[in-house]
Protein backbone atom coordinates (compact mmCIF):
# COMPACT_ATOMS: atom_id res chain seq x y z
CA UNK A 1 0.00 0.00 0.00
CA UNK A 2 1.01 3.73 -1.09
CA UNK A 3 2.44 5.65 1.96
CA UNK A 4 0.44 9.18 2.51
CA UNK A 5 2.14 12.16 4.17
CA UNK A 6 0.99 15.64 4.67
CA UNK A 7 1.57 17.78 1.20
CA UNK A 8 1.46 14.56 -1.16
CA UNK A 9 -1.14 14.95 -3.71
CA UNK A 10 -3.69 12.21 -4.45
CA UNK A 11 -6.44 12.01 -7.08
CA UNK A 12 -10.07 12.17 -5.12
CA UNK A 13 -13.53 12.06 -7.40
CA UNK A 14 -11.63 13.41 -10.38
CA UNK A 15 -9.73 15.64 -9.07
CA UNK A 16 -6.52 16.51 -7.64
CA UNK A 17 -6.10 16.77 -4.03
CA UNK A 18 -3.24 18.44 -1.69
CA UNK A 19 -3.15 16.99 2.10
CA UNK A 20 -2.96 19.43 4.46
CA UNK A 21 -3.28 16.95 7.71
CA UNK A 22 -4.00 13.50 8.66
CA UNK A 23 -5.77 12.45 11.35
CA UNK A 24 -6.86 8.45 12.68
CA UNK A 25 -6.53 7.33 8.83
CA UNK A 26 -8.50 10.14 7.64
CA UNK A 27 -6.78 12.92 5.44
CA UNK A 28 -7.81 17.16 5.26
CA UNK A 29 -7.60 17.57 1.80
CA UNK A 30 -8.16 20.91 -0.35
CA UNK A 31 -7.90 21.04 -4.37
CA UNK A 32 -4.46 21.65 -6.13
CA UNK A 33 -5.73 23.97 -8.39
CA UNK A 34 -8.72 26.14 -8.49
CA UNK A 35 -11.63 24.28 -9.88
CA UNK A 36 -13.56 26.95 -11.14
CA UNK A 37 -15.62 30.39 -10.11
CA UNK A 38 -18.16 31.01 -7.60
CA UNK A 39 -19.94 34.21 -6.24
CA UNK A 40 -19.84 33.69 -2.18
CA UNK A 41 -24.00 34.69 -2.31
CA UNK A 42 -26.77 35.64 -4.91
CA UNK A 43 -28.02 38.29 -3.36
CA UNK A 44 -26.95 41.70 -2.00
CA UNK A 45 -26.81 42.05 1.94
CA UNK A 46 -24.72 40.65 4.91
CA UNK A 47 -24.43 36.87 5.18
CA UNK A 48 -22.29 34.74 6.86
CA UNK A 49 -20.61 31.62 5.58
CA UNK A 50 -23.77 29.46 7.50
CA UNK A 51 -26.08 31.23 5.16
CA UNK A 52 -23.92 32.01 1.98
CA UNK A 53 -25.21 30.41 -1.86
CA UNK A 54 -21.02 28.68 -1.86
CA UNK A 55 -21.70 26.89 1.63
CA UNK A 56 -25.47 25.47 -0.53
CA UNK A 57 -23.56 24.65 -3.84
CA UNK A 58 -20.31 22.64 -2.36
CA UNK A 59 -22.63 20.60 0.41
CA UNK A 60 -25.48 20.43 -2.65
CA UNK A 61 -24.58 20.49 -6.13
CA UNK A 62 -21.09 19.73 -5.99
CA UNK A 63 -20.83 17.06 -3.62
CA UNK A 64 -23.27 15.16 -5.46
CA UNK A 65 -20.65 15.04 -8.63
CA UNK A 66 -19.17 12.24 -5.94
CA UNK A 67 -20.42 8.89 -6.61
CA UNK A 68 -22.18 7.11 -3.67
CA UNK A 69 -19.23 5.12 -2.61
CA UNK A 70 -16.78 8.81 -2.68
CA UNK A 71 -19.80 10.39 -0.85
CA UNK A 72 -19.27 7.73 1.95
CA UNK A 73 -16.16 8.47 2.63
CA UNK A 74 -16.07 12.05 3.36
CA UNK A 75 -16.28 12.92 6.83
CA UNK A 76 -19.22 15.44 7.71
CA UNK A 77 -17.17 18.38 10.34
CA UNK A 78 -18.22 20.70 12.63
CA UNK A 79 -16.54 23.94 11.33
CA UNK A 80 -15.87 26.67 13.35
CA UNK A 81 -16.37 30.45 12.42
CA UNK A 82 -14.72 33.03 14.43
CA UNK A 83 -15.14 36.59 14.14
CA UNK A 84 -12.68 38.75 11.35
CA UNK A 85 -9.42 38.83 14.14
CA UNK A 86 -9.33 42.97 12.49
CA UNK A 87 -12.43 44.35 11.34
CA UNK A 88 -14.60 41.92 14.13
CA UNK A 89 -17.64 41.53 11.59
CA UNK A 90 -19.55 38.43 12.38
CA UNK A 91 -18.28 34.95 11.50
CA UNK A 92 -22.04 33.78 12.35
CA UNK A 93 -23.12 29.78 13.76
CA UNK A 94 -20.63 27.08 13.24
CA UNK A 95 -21.51 24.51 10.91
CA UNK A 96 -21.33 20.83 9.80
CA UNK A 97 -20.30 21.06 6.49
CA UNK A 98 -19.41 17.92 4.17
CA UNK A 99 -17.55 20.21 1.84
CA UNK A 100 -16.05 23.63 2.62
CA UNK A 101 -13.44 26.19 2.43
CA UNK A 102 -10.77 27.53 4.59
CA UNK A 103 -10.84 30.10 6.95
CA UNK A 104 -8.36 32.83 7.83
CA UNK A 105 -6.71 31.17 10.93
CA UNK A 106 -6.92 27.73 8.97
CA UNK A 107 -4.97 29.15 6.03
CA UNK A 108 -2.65 31.63 8.15
CA UNK A 109 -1.48 29.81 10.82
CA UNK A 110 -1.90 26.25 10.03
CA UNK A 111 -1.56 25.04 6.30
CA UNK A 112 0.37 26.95 4.64
CA UNK A 113 3.20 27.30 7.35
CA UNK A 114 2.59 29.28 10.17
CA UNK A 115 2.05 33.44 10.14
CA UNK A 116 0.31 33.83 12.88
CA UNK A 117 2.67 36.60 13.28
CA UNK A 118 1.49 39.42 10.91
CA UNK A 119 -1.74 38.14 11.54
CA UNK A 120 -1.67 38.55 16.00
CA UNK A 121 0.53 41.47 15.32
CA UNK A 122 -1.08 43.76 12.70
CA UNK A 123 0.53 47.12 11.89
CA UNK A 124 -0.58 50.60 10.95
CA UNK A 125 0.54 49.66 7.30
CA UNK A 126 -1.60 46.26 7.48
CA UNK A 127 -5.21 48.30 6.20
CA UNK A 128 -6.43 46.40 3.91
CA UNK A 129 -3.84 43.33 2.86
CA UNK A 130 -2.53 41.14 5.14
CA UNK A 131 1.41 40.89 4.35
CA UNK A 132 3.04 41.09 0.75
CA UNK A 133 5.57 40.46 2.39
CA UNK A 134 5.23 37.31 3.93
CA UNK A 135 7.32 34.12 3.37
CA UNK A 136 4.35 31.81 3.07
CA UNK A 137 2.13 33.82 0.60
CA UNK A 138 3.93 31.50 -2.33
CA UNK A 139 2.24 28.80 -0.75
CA UNK A 140 -0.97 29.99 -0.99
CA UNK A 141 -0.72 30.68 -4.63
CA UNK A 142 -3.85 29.13 -7.03
CA UNK A 143 -4.26 28.51 -10.24
CA UNK A 144 -7.77 28.04 -12.64
CA UNK A 145 -6.86 27.09 -15.94
CA UNK A 146 -2.94 27.69 -15.72
CA UNK A 147 -2.99 31.26 -14.74
CA UNK A 148 -2.84 32.45 -11.02
CA UNK A 149 -6.43 33.77 -9.95
CA UNK A 150 -7.55 34.71 -6.55
CA UNK A 151 -9.74 32.51 -4.20
CA UNK A 152 -12.37 32.57 -1.78
CA UNK A 153 -11.74 31.86 2.16
CA UNK A 154 -15.40 31.08 4.31
CA UNK A 155 -14.12 34.33 6.70
CA UNK A 156 -16.55 37.25 6.41
CA UNK A 157 -14.54 40.53 5.64
CA UNK A 158 -14.13 44.00 6.88
CA UNK A 159 -18.42 43.86 7.05
CA UNK A 160 -20.77 40.96 6.33
CA UNK A 161 -20.94 42.06 2.51
CA UNK A 162 -17.62 40.85 2.00
CA UNK A 163 -15.58 37.90 2.54
CA UNK A 164 -11.82 36.81 3.11
CA UNK A 165 -9.80 35.55 -0.07
CA UNK A 166 -6.46 34.89 -1.20
CA UNK A 167 -4.89 37.24 -3.54
CA UNK A 168 -3.26 35.46 -7.10
CA UNK A 169 0.27 36.11 -5.78
CA UNK A 170 -1.01 34.72 -2.17
CA UNK A 171 -1.40 37.55 0.29
CA UNK A 172 -4.61 37.50 2.04
CA UNK A 173 -7.37 40.27 1.33
CA UNK A 174 -8.56 40.76 4.95
CA UNK A 175 -11.04 43.39 4.46
CA UNK A 176 -12.56 41.10 1.29
CA UNK A 177 -14.39 40.95 -1.48
CA UNK A 178 -18.04 41.46 -2.50
CA UNK A 179 -19.99 38.92 -1.39
CA UNK A 180 -22.36 39.94 -4.44
CA UNK A 181 -21.52 40.81 -8.20
CA UNK A 182 -17.81 41.75 -7.38
CA UNK A 183 -16.82 44.42 -9.27
CA UNK A 184 -13.97 44.31 -11.10
CA UNK A 185 -12.05 44.99 -14.52
CA UNK A 186 -9.89 41.67 -14.03
CA UNK A 187 -11.18 38.94 -15.92
CA UNK A 188 -10.23 36.05 -16.54
CA UNK A 189 -9.18 35.15 -19.72
CA UNK A 190 -10.13 31.80 -20.10
CA UNK A 191 -13.74 32.32 -18.84
CA UNK A 192 -14.05 36.17 -19.19
CA UNK A 193 -15.63 35.97 -15.43
CA UNK A 194 -14.21 37.86 -12.48
CA UNK A 195 -16.15 35.65 -9.61
CA UNK A 196 -13.59 34.21 -6.91
CA UNK A 197 -12.24 30.87 -7.76
CA UNK A 198 -13.25 27.94 -4.93
CA UNK A 199 -10.76 25.65 -3.76
CA UNK A 200 -13.26 23.26 -1.96
CA UNK A 201 -11.82 21.28 1.37
CA UNK A 202 -13.19 18.19 2.95
CA UNK A 203 -12.35 15.30 5.14
CA UNK A 204 -12.23 11.71 3.80
CA UNK A 205 -11.46 8.45 4.59
CA UNK A 206 -8.34 6.65 3.58
CA UNK A 207 -8.75 3.34 1.61
CA UNK A 208 -5.87 1.53 0.29
CA UNK A 209 -3.49 3.74 1.94
CA UNK A 210 -0.77 3.89 4.80
CA UNK A 211 -1.34 7.11 6.96
CA UNK A 212 2.54 8.57 7.35
CA UNK A 213 4.11 10.89 9.56
CA UNK A 214 2.53 14.29 9.84
CA UNK A 215 5.34 16.60 7.85
CA UNK A 216 4.10 19.94 7.41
Amino acid sequence: MRKLQIGAIVPFGGYQWRILDIQDNAALMITESIIGQHPYHNAAGDVTWADCALRSYLNGDFVNTFSAAEQARIIPVLNQNHDNPWYGSTGGEDTQDYIFLLSIEEAVCHYFGDSRKNLDNRSAKQRYWFQKKDENNDKRKATLHGRGWWWWLRSSGRDNRRAVYIHGDGNIGIQGNGTFRYSSNTIHPSTGDNSGGVRPVLWVRLKGYISGAKTQ
